[in-house]
């Protein structure tokens, strides 16, 4: 019995130590795979007829756009509202985390609502940013 315990100690270890491991080897590899992909479509850009600088700036252009996101901190400020939400809840209710899966559930759905909040937010930022940017466009 005492070995079965030493090999499971030691197998739990083991895996805890390569994950960040893992995680290191797999950032890695995906980023040399981005830059191969980049490097590709800049050579076909050149190859039908764009000069490289050109093909430099649209391909970096299309990076920005994949990172821009404007409403990360509503986003994640709506889960943290919604967190503390059903956090307030449970003590109202008296619910303990050790007592049942109530408590949860409550968190969950309160994070749910936080994510659904931060959706219509969003959603009603996004109808009014079209109008703004013709208002901008027809004043230059």
């Amino acid at each position: 019995m005492q070995n079965y315990e030493n090999i499971t100690v030691i197998f739990a270890v083991v895996l805890s130590l390569s994950i960040p491991i893992v995680a290191i080897v797999m950032t890695f590899i995906s980023e040399m795979k981005k830059k191969k992909h980049e490097t590709e479509l800049r050579l076909a850009l050149i190859e039908h007829g764009t000069d490289a600088e050109t093909a430099k700036i649209l391909v970096e252009e299309q990076k920005k756009k994949k990172k821009e996101d404007k409403f990360g901190g509503l986003r994640g400020g709506c889960i943290l509202v919604g967190i503390g939400l059903g956090a307030l809840c449970n003590s109202l209710l008296g619910i303990s985390p050790k007592q049942n899966i109530y408590f949860w559930l409550i968190i969950a759905a309160s994070i749910g609502v936080g994510l659904l909040v931060s959706f219509i937010i969003e959603y009603k930022l996004g109808k009014k940013e079209p109008e703004e940017k013709t208002l901008d466009e027809t004043h230059i």
